[in-house]
């Protein structure tokens, strides 16, 4: 673990990368989408959530895609302009405050998602390798139970895991704190998953 207490940061830089990250994640695209197309506000279907997952049950495929793909990107964007500009260190950072600002977003009361795509994205940036195999593990999961929360619980599990096997001290313990976080914001879910009344992927709201 030496690796984690080594960070390349000054108190500016990182200052910085938590204000890019922050302010990047805490764009609500879920929200945004419906709203422009129409579609009212999706925080009033479903989970309540402004996730792909939630906006997938308005019925709109190519919006739950949109959301999906945006959501993803904001992360790996606040990761590599930090990292562009003030170093890698500050990219894990910045991935870090993405994620914050996507589940506690300042724009709409800190009532955000619950950032499974942004941490996807996240790991786009910092590890494109973990982000294949988070994409594998969660589709694998998806494919067999469609559930999409059970799919993100077991996928932000098996992440920290394998950057920690293969050393990369740093980037594991950042990620295995978002996780922590992530099932804290899937506790309903959770809760669901375990009552059997979980909704499946697909199910409109």
């Amino acid at each position: 673990m030496a690796d984690f207490w080594t960070w390349q940061l000054t108190l500016q830089t990182a200052l910085a990368a938590l204000v890019i990250g922050y302010l990047l994640g805490s764009i609500p695209f879920g929200l945004l989408l419906t709203r422009m197309a129409g579609l009212g506000d999706v925080r009033n279907i479903g989970s309540g959530n402004i996730g792909a997952t939630n906006v997938l049950r308005t019925g709109n495929k190519g919006l739950a895609a949109a959301t999906l793909l945006l959501d993803a990107f904001k992360g790996t964007a606040a990761v590599l302009i930090s990292a562009h500009f003030f170093g890698e260190d500050a990219g894990v950072l910045a991935g870090f405050a993405a994620f914050i600002g996507h589940i506690f977003p300042v724009w709409i009361g800190f009532k955000g998602g619950k950032g499974v795509a942004t941490y996807l994205g996240i790991l786009l940036g910092l590890a494109p390798l973990m982000a294949l195999i988070f994409a594998i593990v969660w589709l694998a999961i998806a494919f067999t139970t469609r559930y999409s929360s059970l799919s993100a619980l077991v996928a932000t599990l098996v992440i920290p895991v394998v950057l920690w096997i293969l050393g990369a001290d740093k980037i594991a313990a950042v990620m295995a704190l978002m996780t922590v976080i992530s099932w804290y914001k899937h506790r309903a879910n959770i809760a669901r998953l375990t009552a059997g009344t979980e909704g499946k992927i697909g199910a409109k709201g």
